[in-house]
């Protein structure tokens, strides 16, 4: 496991075009599902112990940000070959499991990946109504076997500032979890 921080790409990065399938609901979701409106994408994991670390988090998160006007998509981009845990069916398992009502994605060719530069598990990217990234960077300062807890303040004061009509503090700490696991194979 290498420890990983988030590319922190500029604020203002158009948000990338992506069509990728929903693993629970078999859907595809593409970017421009969600013109005109605020989006969150979490680029997640099933097995990444900083995934786990806040996963009860990014399901309150997905179930209280939608209904107020801001996207949630879950994106899984880790190599399903070397790492089954991360496969579409795991996936279907760990939504359920964890109430996560946001559409959780499947990055088989990790293309959608490249496109976000996404570094790691969890890697959060916010972008505004004209999709332009606003927030890049940790759900909070907590860590697996930290004493810190769990609040999703970071990413929740940026939530937060987009649905009141601001823009997010500029400062912004990047996270830092598993590198995304990238295939050696060409798909």
């Amino acid at each position: 496991m290498a420890i990983t921080p988030s590319t922190m790409n500029p604020l203002g990065t158009s948000c990338p075009t992506f069509a990728l399938k929903d693993a629970t609901s078999h859907k595809t979701i593409r970017n421009t599902d969600f013109t005109g409106k605020p989006l969150l994408v979490m680029f997640i994991c099933n097995h990444c112990p900083y995934v786990v670390h806040i996963q009860s988090e990014l399901a309150r998160i997905g179930c209280e940000y939608p209904p107020r006007g801001i996207e949630v998509i879950g994106i899984c981009s880790n190599d399903e070959v070397a790492y089954p845990s991360d496969s579409p069916i795991n996936m279907i398992e760990m939504a359920k499991k964890q109430g996560w009502t946001f559409p959780y994605l499947h990055d088989a060719t990790q293309e959608v990946a490249k496109a976000f530069d996404a570094a790691c598990t969890p890697d959060f990217f916010l972008f505004d109504a004209g999709h332009q990234l606003v927030y890049r960077g940790q759900l909070d300062g907590s860590r697996p076997r930290s004493d810190v807890p769990v609040t999703g303040a970071d990413l929740r004061a940026a939530l937060n500032a987009i649905l009141e009509g601001r823009s997010p503090a500029k400062s912004q700490q990047p996270s830092i979890g598993c590198n995304i696991k990238w295939s050696t194979q060409s798909h």
